[in-house]
């Protein structure tokens, strides 16, 4: 880090967040003029960011154990012992609990049950209707997930679920408990005692009547108690859902920012049994917008990158979105190529890691995206799509890289 933050950068990473209207702004103003280790520079907040092949290998596989994931942060308040944010062997124990449902030879077994729910959702559009992706994904996406690992069909449910699940994704989104940890978060506690109360509810029932393996039954044939349950089953719920609900909206709202594709995509959907193009388009749209886009570690040991060092004790960002956007690694890196990923092309180890990489990657990668590929084929051979605000679309930081205000549509059935 031997460029120095000087007040034309700082005025020139302000514009950049008013214009791009997230920190992602500045992020890439700060890669741009400092390079891949710069430290933030905000009072009570100044966490080290790091990117690259080379840095993402070290935090992620030859120096992991001088990391930890868990923090004081509130994603851990929420989630307190879930497989996420837990380290050594605790979080082994419960990956190798959790790891069987999500496997890749478990896949056939969800599919026709994906294509349902999908089914069940965009039963309800009417021709004309305009709907927003951000939301009939969310849908889907927790329906999905509800069956696949809980065996439970929640369409029922999802009235009374959704907004104590937006809350508590809310509550562990960047915001100004950076600045102050114990800001007040008034009503944030019903909302979590009813989420609590849904999950304890589907935990008792099973004891009393014991069902097929899913996760929720390896867990409680692993003699965990009903908190230590209820901690990995909403680690699950959040983050499995929220990340397939991103990918979905922004891989239509790129979509709909380039027709060309869109049609392309269209047609080989609705004349070849599998899309070579719509594997490229998920690719695509999880480098230039990885719904997990920052990894959050506490540093237990002192690192060095290449002679800049980051002190035990302190915060440190290895960002996803950075690496995936930076110009020596990719050509165009901000424009969307789905074609970048086309005949085996190859990209340096670390490069791109919208799942993360090494021991701790993500655990339902597989799942997520099996799920994407038969949620938005789906989709697009049963519906035509007319985007209304594909252009008017930025990316927020929230608990995922999420589109706002959303991805607007008119649908139309396909005759």
């Amino acid at each position: 880090m031997t460029e120095r933050i000087t007040p034309q950068l700082g005025l020139a990473a302000l514009r950049a967040y008013f214009k791009e209207g997230s920190p992602l702004g500045p992020l890439k103003v700060m890669a741009k003029h400092i390079g891949r280790f710069f430290k933030i520079p905000l009072p009570m907040f100044h966490p080290y960011v790091v990117f690259g092949p080379e840095s993402n290998r070290k935090v992620l596989v030859t120096e992991r154990q001088k990391v930890l994931w868990r923090n004081p942060d509130p994603v851990t308040d929420i989630l307190r012992h879930g497989v996420l944010v837990v380290d050594g062997g605790e979080h082994e124990h419960y990956r190798k609990l959790m790891e069987p449902s999500l496997q890749p030879g478990m896949l056939p077994d969800y599919m026709e049950m994906m294509l349902a729910q999908t089914d069940r959702v965009t039963s309800m559009w009417r021709d004309g209707e305009i709907i927003d992706m951000l939301i009939e994904g969310r849908k889907i996406a927790l329906l999905i997930i509800m069956n696949a690992l809980f065996s439970i069909d929640a369409w029922n449910d999802l009235p009374a679920i959704w907004i104590p699940i937006l809350k508590t994704i809310e509550y562990i989104s960047p915001g100004s408990w950076i600045f102050w940890r114990k800001i007040p978060r008034p009503g944030i506690r019903k909302h979590l005692k009813s989420l609590d109360e849904f999950l304890y509810r589907i935990i008792r029932d099973r004891r009393a009547a014991p069902a097929k393996h899913d996760l929720l039954q390896h867990l409680i044939d692993a003699g965990l108690d009903d908190e230590r349950i209820r901690d990995q089953m909403l680690t699950m719920l959040i983050a499995g859902h929220d990340t397939s609900t991103a990918l979905l909206a922004w891989t239509f709202a790129l979509l709909g920012q380039h027709s060309n594709i869109y049609r392309q995509l269209v047609h080989e959907i609705g004349t070849m049994d599998k899309s070579p193009l719509l594997d490229q388009v998920i690719r695509e749209s999880l480098r230039l917008y990885p719904p997990i886009h920052i990894g959050n570690r506490t540093v237990a040991e002192e690192l060095d990158f290449d002679g800049d060092k980051i002190p035990s004790g302190e915060r440190m960002f290895y960002s996803i979105y950075l690496t995936h956007r930076d110009p020596a690694i990719w050509e165009n890196a901000d424009q969307f190529c789905p074609e970048r990923f086309s005949h085996g092309r190859k990209t340096p180890p670390f490069a791109y890691i919208p799942f993360g990489g090494g021991p701790r990657s993500c655990i339902g990668s597989a799942f997520g995206q099996a799920e994407a590929r038969l949620v938005i084929a789906r989709l697009l051979k049963n519906f035509s799509f007319e985007f209304l605000n594909a252009n008017q679309i930025h990316a927020h930081m929230g608990a995922t890289l999420e589109p706002r205000p959303g991805v607007l549509m008119k649908v139309y059935k396909r005759q």
